[in-house]
């Protein structure tokens, strides 16, 4: 009965050193770094398209709908940033003077 305790041990080894393998030669390392911002997009412009975020540790999936595909942008309003604490601080464009 050892034998086979053995054999599951090897056959898990193996196991995990191939799913390494496998992340390895598609090159996405970055999706199991919680450092790496990671950004991907499945079936582009296509009505099923998804656009998959990763920031950090945290995912978020994006289903594209009709709505939100195709716009003419015609211009620039004003620049949204983000703050350290995760705030976010809008500026009119020319800076708010008039």
């Amino acid at each position: 009965m050892s034998g086979v305790a053995n054999l599951f041990d090897v056959a898990m080894v193996f196991a995990v050193a191939l799913l390494i393998a496998l992340v390895s030669s598609y090159h996405i390392q970055e999706l199991l770094d919680p450092t790496r911002d990671v950004t991907i997009v499945k079936n582009p412009g296509q009505p099923d398209m998804q656009v998959i975020v990763k920031e950090g540790k945290e995912i978020k999936t994006l289903n594209v709908t009709e709505e939100m595909s195709e716009i003419e942008v015609t211009g620039t309003v004003g620049t949204i940033y983000r703050t350290k604490d995760g705030g976010m601080v809008y500026v009119p464009e020319g800076g708010g003077n008039k």
